[in-house]
């Protein structure tokens, strides 16, 4: 008899089911990376019905890291010929609102051809990308997907019951089950509240922030920190659309963190726009509006650029007077130097320092010989 093998010896019930699984894991098939979902422009490429919605994408960067996190996800794309009539509009929207507009058209859900024949007549909602922002009034965010019980047809629209947007689905463009699907519709969704006329039919302000702080006598350090970041022209570029609420640290705010070991001036030039933009919220929000606020946790044009959920302000009403939480630092606001829809300024009694930049225990002690 030949001698066994002793490596063959030595295998058990437990080894033996060990080396299955990994063939198993080896064998099977796995899920779309993430790569594949957030490259939406890859996905399109080869439909060039769709080249004018791809440019639309591939102009808004700020999806990719939106997406960076997610697993399953419905693109529904409009057709080049149904999209003409619209593309106007969309040029004159500023960046941050067209990216809402195309965040609306992203739903946070797998839809399969099956699934689309499943939708009952009283509809299922849906909720969008958008709604994730924060910047959706309730649910104004997610959609209405209905089914005619008579033609089978599709119909997509604002959750809201008093919005008039909606589309119709035309067909079901690519699938990567379980993960991405692609349907092409015949409008433009727009969410409810979303004014997609706002820029051609109100007149641009043409407010020049910079001289509205240095008028405002006590601004000068945050004045000559936008102006030589470059990133106050981004800030006046987005008075369309939704508008801006910009919290801008008073002169004494800076010169209480220069007494710290926090210094803003030693960042590299990206970050400190980051601090910037993390001072700025890609709404219209008067004293009022934040005096009763309804989503606490706000995102911030820093949030923009760097994914849902980052960079976010807590804002709260604190012994009578806004408060504005950092997650590192609390400020207050002091005064309104600014309030002219669609633009609101506001005076705040700290420097807004971000986690995501400073983390979450920073120094906040005074400097080796400082009092």
């Amino acid at each position: 008899m030949a001698p066994i093998n002793p490596a063959i010896s030595h295998i058990t019930p437990t080894t033996t089911l060990t080396y299955f699984i990994l063939l198993l894991l080896t064998t099977t098939t796995t899920t779309t990376p993430i790569l594949a979902i957030t490259n939406l422009t890859a996905l399109l490429s080869s439909f060039p019905d769709f080249s004018s919605f791809t440019s639309l994408i591939a102009s808004t960067p700020s999806l990719t890291s939106d997406l960076s996190d997610r697993s399953a996800l419905t693109l529904l794309v409009i057709p080049n010929s149904y999209l003409s009539s619209s593309l106007d509009l969309t040029r004159r929207l500023s960046p941050s609102a067209l990216a809402d507009l195309l965040r609306y058209h992203i739903l946070l859900q797998y839809l399969s051809s099956s699934d689309l024949h499943q939708v009952p007549p009283s509809g299922t909602l849906i909720t969008t990308l958008f709604q994730t922002t924060g910047r959706a009034s309730s649910n104004s965010g997610s959609v209405n997907v209905t089914r005619n019980p008579l033609t089978n047809a599709i119909t997509i629209s604002s959750a809201s019951p008093f919005s008039s947007s909606n589309t119709t689905v035309l067909s079901l463009i690519k699938t990567l089950p379980y993960n991405v699907s692609i349907i092409s519709v015949n409008s433009l969704l727009v969410p409810y509240g979303f004014d997609l006329m706002a820029s051609e039919t109100r007149p641009t302000l043409g407010l020049n922030i910079t001289k509205e702080l240095l008028d405002g006598h006590n601004f000068f350090v945050a004045a000559s920190l936008l102006s030589a970041s470059g990133v106050v022209q981004e800030f006046e570029a987005d008075e369309g659309g939704a508008g801006i609420t910009l919290f801008v640290p008073t002169d004494s705010a800076f010169s209480d963190l220069s007494a710290t070991a926090i210094s803003l001036q030693s960042l590299p030039a990206d970050k400190k726009a980051d601090v910037l933009k993390f001072h700025v919220l890609h709404s219209y929000y008067p004293l009022g509006s934040l005096e009763s606020i309804v989503n606490p946790v706000q995102p911030t044009l820093a949030t923009e650029d760097m994914g849902a959920g980052s960079f976010t302000l807590n804002i709260s009403r604190v012994n009578g007077s806004v408060a504005i939480d950092s997650g590192i630092v609390q400020a207050s606001v002091t005064q309104t130097v600014f309030d002219q829809n669609p633009v609101v300024i506001f005076g705040v009694s700290k420097v807004l320092l971000p986690k995501e930049i400073f983390g979450r225990n920073p120094v906040l002690t005074s400097k080796p010989g400082q009092s």
